[in-house]
């Protein structure tokens, strides 16, 4: 059964950094884009940064609300996906979610982890 293990959550005060883990088990690390998702309580789901499958070359994409403060990256060797969370604010509380979804010939399989609470607070 696929998993993708979360770690790095935690409270932290407003300017603050965290980093983020996501370790997928069972999935080939290569041809899948991963990607971090937030929710907030009462608020729907919102995409935080994904990066392309190897293979596509690993390119990145935020939303403009963490552009130039969070950063993706993955560990080939590791098989696991970073989110470094840097100048934190009370509004990127939430809970965060790995995802991974396949490319080529697993396309349409995506999958989620359980989540990690992030709270950014004085």
């Amino acid at each position: 059964q696929v998993q993708l293990v979360e770690s790095g959550g935690g409270l932290v005060q407003p300017g603050g950094s965290l980093r983020l883990s996501c370790a997928p088990s069972r999935i080939i690390f290569s041809i899948y884009n991963m990607g971090w998702y937030r929710q907030a309580p009462g608020k729907q789901r919102e995409l935080v940064a994904t990066i392309t499958s190897i293979i596509s070359g690993g390119s990145t994409n935020y939303a403009d609300s963490v552009k130039g403060r969070f950063t993706i990256s993955r560990d080939i060797g590791k098989n696991t996906v970073y989110l470094q969370m840097d100048s934190l604010k009370p509004e990127d509380t939430a809970v965060y979610f790995c995802n991974a979804e396949g490319t080529t010939w697993a396309s349409g399989r995506t999958y989620w982890g359980q989540g990690t609470q992030v709270t950014v607070s004085s």
